[in-house]
């Protein structure tokens, strides 16, 4: 789930904080990527297409193609991914997992009664609710990215959090997730439609978390406990409270306790024994592991292991495969300019920029004036 509503509420309150871009501008970017998500998106794409990817023997391969020919076209864009997996999830997430549940139970039981009600289009519906990315889906890609080259990390717990860390350490440039709890876990860039099958003709949003505080006039601290109220996968959240309540009460008492000071907790019921403060050191300290310990080493493709796996053993086209490898294999060669950017340091302040412009000029005019007789005074080069 994420943070409900947050995507949108940036949106209305903070616009400059999202941009759109095209893959190609990430040329030379490490990009943390949110490997369960990009699963969940390759399965479910294939479903809505009205098409299920299998092997001779009916196993399921469309979480296979989607990451094999994603993640060419990020390499081949010059882009450098690292795909990272959830470990177990925190305690407090069982709350969430069980109502998860409750919901799957509901769907399995609507789609049998559409089925005998021969309500094809409904069966399609609530088949696509039924998608789950298994351990098995999670083993084969592992496997698939090893073959390609690609790294990736197995985070102790949630993957949002390894990646926000990841960006925080300046390892990588962004994290790569439709889940928007990456910017309560203070990620700096979040991009979200990276990995999308639409990608070709849909653009990324390009979030920025220090934008998103300025234009709310929140610390994290106080962006964290927003995000809370709006709902998290931690805990509930009070009942009644909407994103445009929930702004102007953090941005007027600043916290969770203050507000829980003053409202209305019978127009705006509480949850019994909320953990809220639990589910903001949650965010604010979670468990992942040390980005200086960990390793992300990119490598030539294994192409006779790729056709192996893919063409062998999953009834990919052997040409395909290799055409794709050579590819990874190309893109990897080309991979190894870097931006221009990384040579500069950028100030963003605008009236230093205004004023190191102005600077310049008179410098330049300066510098082309008469040394000599015509009236002007010499000027000795620097």
């Amino acid at each position: 789930m994420g943070i409900k509503g947050l995507a949108m509420l940036i949106a209305d309150y903070a616009p400059s904080a999202v941009k759109e871009n095209e893959m190609k501008n990430y040329f030379g970017r490490k990009i943390a990527i949110d490997a369960s998500m990009s699963i969940y998106q390759f399965l479910i794409a294939v479903r809505q297409q009205g098409v299920q990817l299998t092997t001779a023997d009916g196993e399921t391969t469309s979480h296979l193609m989607g990451m094999f020919y994603r993640t060419i076209r990020m390499v081949e864009n010059g882009i450098k991914p690292v795909y990272v997996f959830d470990g177990k999830p925190p305690d407090m997430k069982g709350g969430e997992l069980a109502k998860r549940q409750e919901r799957r139970d509901e769907t399995e039981k609507a789609l049998k009664e559409a089925a005998e009600a021969g309500n094809e289009e409904e069966v399609n519906k609530l088949t696509r609710r039924l998608v789950k990315v298994t351990k098995q889906h999670n083993d084969e890609c592992k496997k698939l990215l090893t073959l390609m080259g690609i790294p990736y990390i197995e985070a102790p717990c949630e993957a949002e959090a390894q990646c926000a860390a990841l960006v925080k350490a300046g390892k990588v440039f962004a994290v790569a997730t439709e889940d928007m709890d990456s910017l309560t876990f203070g990620s700096n860039v979040m991009l979200r439609h990276m990995t999308f099958s639409e990608a070709r003709k849909m653009p990324i949003k390009e979030f920025h978390l220090a934008k998103v505080l300025d234009s709310l006039n929140l610390s994290h601290d106080e962006f964290i406990d927003l995000c809370i109220l709006l709902g998290c996968d931690y805990c509930g959240s009070i009942r009644g409270v909407g994103p445009k309540r929930a702004v102007e009460l953090i941005k007027e008492h600043r916290s969770i306790e203050k507000i829980l000071e003053i409202i209305d907790k019978q127009k705006y019921p509480v949850p019994e024994e909320w953990p809220f403060a639990r589910a903001r050191e949650l965010f604010q300290q979670p468990e992942v592991s040390d980005p200086e310990t960990v390793s992300m080493k990119w490598q030539d493709p294994d192409i006779e292991g790729l056709v192996e796996f893919l063409a062998n053993e999953k009834s990919f086209a052997e040409d395909r495969v290799r055409s794709g490898a050579k590819k990874l294999l190309k893109g990897r060669t080309g991979s190894v300019q870097q931006r221009m950017d990384s040579f500069f340091t950028v100030v963003s302040t605008s009236n230093n920029a205004t004023k190191r412009k102005a600077e310049e000029i008179q410098k330049n005019k300066n510098a082309k004036k008469p040394r000599g007789g015509g009236g002007g005074r010499g000027r000795k080069p620097k």
